[in-house]
């Protein structure tokens, strides 16, 4: 057991003990003296003025007062329950319920109350005594007050009064992440402060610098002991600015290193097939498409193109918006493997999925004569047994499926290419199944599609080993969808509208929201407004179908189907229709309760309508009362239709967890001071900085690189999975 250093367990230090250092450990983690180094404070509150009582206000986040006290009132418990004040020379402190002292500094008074820690703030706190007060004020029957405050003797070297706002040395004060439990158990901010201080005297000459010189030099980085220093206790504004750069920039460096490394070495050796023609099937589907290729669309046939004939493997993320056209590069990436002899499939998370992408790809391959088949868990025996052949013999170029084209005993006659959407849905151990699928001896090219915009940081960091591509233009024909906030009261009017559009022959999705599956409300509200649609919109002129996830699979395909058929009007649905419903009829779509869903889902349902030549809508309906968040949301996705933009907001408004609003677990390491959402510009720096070292040293074997081959041989920087986006 190391007593000094950053392994030191933190119960040795002064103002800890075993049983706060399980509280400690409990609550956030920390262990060692290295780890409460690396608890960062999250904000710091300066502690260089002093405020007037007179010009205190509730809405002032902290307040710190300079003031004497004037009166100490004791309040108890009298046996009808009303609180009385308490004789102070007859004082039993078990029966005290709150401790309520008067102050003033001149300019007015104000109370100070304590429910807890009475007898000592009591025996401390006397009348004619200066102290100075720091808190958070509130207003109470009209007066400002501060419950518990922190109390500190008002000696010589305290703040100086007036509003002067350069910070004095040691006046900023972090303010660390906390518990209930650990407030409960006494571990208070300023207690945090003492346990960090001795933290630093302990352990701070013990930690050795992570960066080499030439990078710091390079970068402008201040040392690791400065910035570990002032990041807990800043000398000034600049030693805190110059210190948090220092360290976000050296999580972001490492996390893009360990990233960009790998993909320089796969680069470097892993030898791909070699596919240097695009060949005749690509040409004739190229020539027979209905409508021409965007730009976007061409340039990243270019660069998979290059990808596929450099003799290395191809991998690669297509990024592509709601109906940007990912499936026809799909399809046109599929051919360029069959002309030189290869096979291709296309793997999709859902049943649903996979049948829609099996649908369009069979329009597209109809000039070139390729056969395409598809394969799922609910495939009948006679058909597996037709497409295992086919792929065995080579007939079949071209398949499609979910997971179950990863299963044993599907063999390929000459897999080249597998192509994989939306793959943050299929972890890395299924991904390596399909590549040990080729019998080349060499991996298939590798492209990975994602319909969900993610911002750039975010597929820097997620993706850091993939080569990106982004499809950022719609294909001609699609017209924008037009975004619309309306509450209840607009109801009679939306309606109107409804029976106007189907009056032009267009169809109607209107999607609940369902937060949880098992949650009665969300059921309840689902059914009331399908009864209200139907009382609205009556049979036989207008057909209803209704789509949930506790409906039978058969019910749930036969109302689906008879809305893509155009046998059904309106859909009433919850948000399964999210992913792979494609009715280009479909005009309009309704969002109820649109404040429930967060930034990407609004923006994924809205790309089920304009998906064909006509005018669509998107109405989002939502209560009067909407929360500041929820209005930004609405607002925003009035506004734009742009998915990077909205992916880009939505990360700032709730973190970069993963985009559908969980946590940050979807990071392949965890971050303790950087942000992808903010540290953007950070980011870029760090990975400018990571791929100029790797470009000159690959393997970083140089003496030079010496501390970045350590520091990356540690176990968080050993990243195995870089899909979990959701």
């Amino acid at each position: 057991m190391a007593h000094l250093g950053t392994d030191m367990e933190i119960q040795f230090l002064p103002g800890v003990g075993p049983k706060r250092a399980e509280l400690f450990k409990k609550e956030l983690g920390v262990e060692t003296v290295g780890d409460l180094l690396k608890s960062y404070p999250f904000r710091y509150i300066d502690k260089s003025s002093i405020v007037k009582i007179a010009d205190a206000r509730p809405d002032m986040a902290y307040l710190q007062v300079k003031a004497k006290v004037k009166r100490v009132d004791l309040i108890g418990s009298a046996k009808a329950g009303e609180p009385t004040p308490m004789d102070a020379n007859n004082l039993k402190f078990n029966t005290i319920k709150r401790m309520s002292v008067w102050v003033s500094d001149g300019s007015g008074e104000m109370e100070m109350v304590f429910f807890k820690g009475i007898k000592w703030m009591y025996e401390r706190l006397k009348p004619g005594s200066e102290f100075v007060f720091f808190g958070k004020p509130t207003a109470f029957g009209g007066k400002i007050n501060m419950v518990h405050p922190e109390v500190d003797s008002a000696s010589a070297n305290s703040p100086s009064s007036g509003t002067d706002s350069t910070i004095a040395a040691g006046a900023m004060t972090g303010v660390y992440p906390s518990t209930e439990r650990m407030k409960n158990a006494g571990v208070t901010g300023k207690v945090m402060s003492k346990v960090m201080e001795a933290a630093l005297n302990r352990g701070l000459s013990n930690m050795e610098e992570t960066l080499p010189e030439y990078i710091m030099k390079q970068c402008g980085l201040v040392p690791l002991h400065f910035a570990i220093r002032n990041i807990h206790f800043p000398k000034d504004l600049v030693s805190l600015e110059k210190s948090k750069y220092r360290l976000k920039f050296e999580e972001l460096f490492y996390l893009q290193l360990s990233l960009l490394k790998q993909k320089y070495i796969r680069s470097r050796e892993d030898l791909g097939i070699r596919m240097s023609k695009v060949g005749d099937a690509f040409n004739k589907c190229y020539e027979s498409l209905p409508f021409p290729l965007t730009g976007a669309q061409k340039r990243v046939i270019t660069e998979i193109r290059n990808d596929m004939k450099s003799g290395h493997q191809m991998n690669r993320l297509l990024q592509g918006d709601v109906g940007s056209g990912k499936t026809m590069v799909a399809v046109l990436t599929a051919l360029i493997a069959i002309g030189n002899g290869f096979q291709a499939c296309i793997m999709a998370p859902t049943e649903v999925l996979a049948q829609q992408h099996f649908k369009n790809i069979q329009k597209f391959l109809a000039p070139t004569g390729v056969k395409s088949a598809i394969l799922t868990g609910s495939s009948k025996t006679s058909e597996r047994r037709e497409v295992h052949a086919g792929l065995q013999d080579g007939s079949i170029g071209i398949i499609v499926g979910t997971h179950a084209l990863i299963e044993d005993n599907v063999i390929f006659q000459n897999l080249g290419l597998a192509i994989i959407d939306e793959q943050h849905r299929f972890g890395v151990e299924q991904r390596s199944k399909l590549w040990r699928k080729s019998s080349c001896g060499a991996p298939p090219h590798v492209l990975v599609m994602t319909a969900t915009p993610i911002p750039r940081t975010l597929a820097m960091t997620l993706y850091g080993d993939l080569d990106v591509s982004v499809i950022d233009e719609l294909p001609p024909g699609r017209k924008p969808v037009q975004t619309i906030h309306a509450t209840d009261s607009k109801r009679p009017a939306l309606y109107k509208f409804m029976k106007d559009q189907i009056a032009l022959g267009r169809q109607i999705f209107i999607v609940y929201p369902l937060i949880n599956e098992t949650e009665k409300l969300d059921y309840q509200s689902l059914e009331a407004g399908a009864e209200e649609i139907m009382q609205k919109f009556p049979f036989p002129d207008y057909k209803t179908a209704v789509v949930h996830g506790k409906q039978l699979n058969d019910v749930k395909k036969f109302n689906m189907d008879a809305f893509a058929a155009g046998r059904a009007n309106i859909l009433v649905a919850t948000s399964v229709i999210e992913v792979g419903v494609d009715v280009p009829n479909a005009s309009v779509m309704v969002i109820e309760s649109a404040e429930r869903f967060g930034l990407s889902q609004l923006h994924q349902l809205r790309g089920r309508v304009g998906r064909g030549s006509e005018k669509s809508y998107c109405v989002l309906m939502t209560g009067h009362k909407l929360s500041k968040e929820s209005r930004h949301r609405i607002e925003l996705m009035c506004a734009t239709e742009n998915g990077f933009e909205l992916a880009e907001e939505d990360m700032k408004m709730r973190g970069p967890g993963d985009l559908e609003g969980t946590q940050q677990s979807g990071l392949p390491i965890s971050l303790n001071i950087a942000s992808l959402a903010k540290d953007g510009l950070i980011l870029n720096a760090a990975r400018d900085c990571a791929d100029a070292v790797l470009r000159e040293d690959p393997t970083l074997t140089s003496d030079r690189n010496q501390l970045l081959r350590r520091e990356l041989k540690k176990d968080k920087y050993q990243i195995k999975d870089f899909s979990k986006i959701s």
